[in-house]
């Protein structure tokens, strides 16, 4: 990519911060000179059902303005809370592209559905690749939360 877009989206749960979310979030700030960093707000994620509990929205954010900050990304970074898997991508003609796991990339198809019928131009989508762990299956929260793996991916001691 020659330039960096002026405006881009990322957006998730991000419970339990990890070395996966640390990939989508750096990505964004890669291609990206200002990120709409989307966290999913505590109603919206009552209804996605999860099996485990998630944590707070205030500690959620916490997190990853702490990994900002550690990576100076901060000041180049606007938190919205998510109350819909779209938030601001289908109605905000300045983000430019967007940034996404393989395992969520069929969301962007729906997004620039939702843009071209309110005449705006389709996001370019950057899809990052899951981040596996050190036993070769994907990092994740509930992965993290059944104490299967760690933050990092190291799987745990039995």
């Amino acid at each position: 990519m020659r330039r960096k877009l002026d405006l881009v989206a990322v957006g998730g749960t991000f419970d339990r911060l990890h070395r996966g979310h640390m990939a989508l979030l750096s990505k964004a700030f890669m291609v990206g000179k200002k990120v709409v960093i989307g966290v999913s707000s505590d109603p919206f994620v009552q209804t996605m059902h999860k099996k485990h509990e998630v944590q707070a929205y205030e500690d959620r954010v916490l997190e990853i303005r702490k990994f900002l900050c550690k990576n100076q990304f901060e000041d180049r970074a606007i938190f919205v809370p998510l109350d819909d898997p779209y938030g601001p991508t289908v109605t905000d003609a300045g983000i430019e592209g967007i940034v996404v796991s393989r395992e969520t990339h069929a969301t962007t198809e729906e997004i620039n559905k939702l843009r071209r019928t309110r005449g705006l131009r389709p996001l370019r989508v950057f899809t990052v690749d899951l981040v596996l762990a050190q036993d070769g299956r994907p990092i994740s929260s509930t992965r993290i939360r059944l104490r299967e793996i760690d933050q990092e991916g190291i799987t745990a001691e039995k």
